[in-house]
């Protein structure tokens, strides 16, 4: 089955494209958080980053680095939040990766908080440790 990402990218649903090469695919989000707010998806229906290939997930950012400077120019936002999240506990509301160049405002209403926890700096190293690439 199918995503509405792999649909859109098919021509099969209408889309404002703003940007496409040969890994990923770039348009104006449907439920636009402010004007300008852009979703760059890989072109293959991976789930996550971490199933992608490389070239696919460093596509996925120079789009974005292109489309964050092409959004700045156009609509002068205070700032651009990069969102990219993973499966639904991380956030992901659409099984296929993509990440959101979002033009920011002071005070336009949008929140994204989470608790901040400080474990110290031996458990930072512990943590450091087990994801040693």
């Amino acid at each position: 089955m199918s995503t509405v990402f792999e649909k859109i990218i098919n021509g099969e649903i209408p889309s404002a494209k703003v940007y496409e090469d040969e890994y990923v695919f770039a348009f104006m989000d449907a439920g636009q958080v402010n004007p300008g707010h852009v979703l760059v998806a890989t072109r293959k229906p991976y789930v996550t980053l971490m199933d992608a290939d490389e070239e696919s997930a460093a596509a996925m950012m120079r789009a974005a680095h292109h489309i964050a400077r092409a959004v700045q120019a156009a609509f002068e936002p205070d700032g651009i939040t990069i969102l990219q999240a993973n499966r639904p506990a991380g956030w992901q509301t659409v099984p296929h990766l993509h990440l959101h160049v979002l033009p920011r405002y002071d005070n336009d209403g949008v929140d994204l908080t989470w608790p901040r926890k400080e474990p110290g700096m031996d458990k930072l190293r512990e943590y450091a440790a087990r994801i040693q690439l």
